[in-house]
C-alpha cells in the first residue's frame, strides 16, 4: 500500500485551489438515474469514491463520458441492483435506492459499507420509502424495494440525515403528490443537489432549511450543472495554515459554507480575510486552545473534528472536543498519541492538552478524515512521519500531497 512521508517544520505559503466536493458530487452524479436524458456535471473531483460511483452506475447500464466534466446518460437502465462488491467500500451507494425505486419501481441495494466511524443506519431511508407506499424488505444483506409509483407523504426524520434527506428528496421528485421532509438536513451539498434537480424540472422548495417540500412531476429532463467546492478540503487547508504558522490563499471556496470553522479559527488567533475568489488565511502569533462541539450544519462539521484536534494538540492550553454526530470517531487519537500528543478520551469528548512539540512517527490512517489529521500533525512534527493506509485519504482529497507540496511542505507519496 502507498505511504505518505512528511518532514515537518515548513510553514505553508501560497495559493491552493479547492476541488469539487465529494459529498456533493456523489448524489449529483446519482441523480442522473432519474431521467432518460443526458446530464452534464462539471467540477467533478478525481477521487476513489467518484470512480466507485462510476462503476456502480455503469453496472446499471449507465453511460459515462469525461473526467472533470462528466456526461451521464441513463437512457436505459439495464439493472436496478447495487451489488455488495461495489457498495461495500462506500456508504453513499445507498443513494441509488431512492432514484431507482422512483423511476423503475424496484431496487435491490446492498447494505452499505465505508469508513468504520460508527453506525449510520439506513432505517430512516427505509421507513421514508415505506411511508411513500413502497414495499421494503431485507434479504441476505440487501434492501429490496418495490412500488407501482411512490406517493407523496410527510416524512419526519428522527435525526437530520444528509444521505436520507438526499435519497428521499430524489425519490419524491417523481412521486405522485407532495412530499414534505421535516427535520431535514441543511448542508450545502443538499442545496446543490436540489438546484440540480430543479434544473432537471423538479419542483423543490426549502432546501437549506429543516423543512423541504417536493411536488412530484411525471418526468425529469437533462441538465447542466456544477458541483460546489469542497468545504471540508478548504477547512483542512485553513487549519494547516494555522498549525504551520503559514499564510495561504484558499481559492475557489465558498466562505459562507465555512462560517462555523472560520469563527472557531479566529478564536484560536488566526486572521481570516475574504479575498476575490476565496479566503486569505494567516496564522496568529500563538495558538489559543478552544473547545469544539460537532453538530449538523450549520454547526461545526464532524468531518473537520479530527483536523481541529490535531491543531489543538499544539495549542497553548486545554481544549475539549465533543463529537455528537458519529460514535467511534476518535480512532485517530491513538495515532496522535504516538506523535507525542496529550489526549484523554472521556465518553464522547476528547480532552486535549497542548504540547510544545509533536514528533515524527510511523502512523496508520484509520479513516478518511483521520488521514487528514495525521498529515496536519506531520506538517508540524519534529522529524519524519510515515502515514500508511493512505487509500483512505484518496477517497476524499484530490492530490493532497501535490497541493501541500506546492505550498512549501516537504511531503511525498511512496508508491507500494
Amino acid at each position: 500500500m502507498d505511504k505518505i512521508v512528511v518532514n515537518g517544520g515548513k510553514p505553508l505559503h501560497g495559493d491552493v485551489r479547492i476541488s469539487g466536493a465529494k459529498n456533493a458530487a456523489l448524489p449529483v452524479l446519482i441523480s442522473a438515474l432519474l431521467t432518460e436524458s443526458p446530464c452534464t456535471f462539471s467540477n467533478i473531483p478525481d477521487l476513489v469514491d467518484i470512480k466507485t460511483t462510476f462503476k456502480l452506475l455503469r453496472n446499471m447500464g449507465v453511460e459515462i463520458e469525461g473526467d472533470s466534466t462528466v456526461t451521464v446518460s441513463a437512457g436505459k437502465i439495464t439493472a436496478s441492483e447495487a451489488p455488495y462488491d461495489l457498495v461495500k467500500t462506500m456508504r453513499a451507494s445507498i443513494l441509488v435506492l431512492g432514484p431507482l425505486v422512483a423511476r423503475m419501481g424496484r431496487a435491490r441495494v446492498s447494505l452499505p459499507g465505508g469508513c468504520a466511524i460508527g453506525a449510520r443506519p439506513v432505517n430512516l431511508h427505509i421507513k421514508a420509502l415505506q411511508d411513500m407506499g413502497a414495499s421494503v424488505e431485507l434479504h441476505g444483506g440487501y434492501i429490496e424495494a418495490r412500488v407501482d409509483r411512490l406517493k407523496g407523504a410527510t416524512i419526519y426524520f428522527d435525526l437530520p440525515t444528509v444521505t436520507g434527506t438526499e435519497n428521499i428528496m430524489m425519490a419524491a421528485t417523481l412521486a405522485d403528490g407532495v412530499t414534505v421532509l421535516q427535520n431535514a438536513a441543511r448542508e450545502p451539498e443538499i442545496v446543490n443537489l436540489a438546484d440540480v434537480l430543479t434544473g432537471m424540472g423538479a419542483k423543490i422548495s426549502g432546501a437549506g432549511t429543516d423543512v423541504i417540500t417536493i411536488t412530484g412531476v411525471p418526468g425529469l429532463s437533462g441538465t447542466e450543472a456544477a458541483v460546489i467546492p469542497d468545504r471540508i478540503e478548504a477547512g483542512t487547508f485553513m487549519i494547516a495554515a494555522g498549525m504551520t504558522h503559514g499564510d495561504i490563499n484558499v481559492l475557489g471556496c465558498i466562505p459562507q459554507h465555512l462560517d462555523a470553522l472560520t469563527n472557531k479559527l479566529r478564536d484560536t488567533g488566526m486572521t481570516i480575510t475574504p479575498i476575490a475568489g476565496g479566503l486569505r488565511v494567516a496564522a496568529g502569533r500563538k495558538i489559543n486552545s478552544v473547545d469544539v462541539k460537532t453538530l449538523p450544519y450549520p454547526g461545526f462539521p464532524t468531518d473537520l473534528q479530527a483536523q481541529i484536534m490535531a491543531y489543538m494538540c499544539i495549542g497553548s492550553g486545554l481544549s475539549v472536543i465533543t463529537e455528537t454526530v458519529f460514535e467511534n470517531r476518535f480512532m485517530h487519537v491513538s495515532e496522535l498519541l504516538r506523535m507525542g500528543a496529550d489526549i484523554v478520551i472521556q465518553g464522547g469528548s476528547a480532552v486535549v492538552r497542548g504540547v510544545p512539540t509533536l514528533y515524527g512517527a510511523q502512523t496508520m490512517a484509520t479513516d478518511l478524515r483521520a488521514s487528514a489529521s495525521l498529515i496536519l500533525a506531520a506538517l508540524v512534527a519534529q522529524g519524519t512521519t510515515e502515514i500508511s493506509r493512505v487509500y483512505h485519504i484518496d477517497r476524499g482529497y484530490e492530490s493532497i500531497e501535490t497541493k501541500f507540496s506546492a505550498l512549501g511542505a516537504d511531503i511525498r507519496r511512496i508508491k507500494a
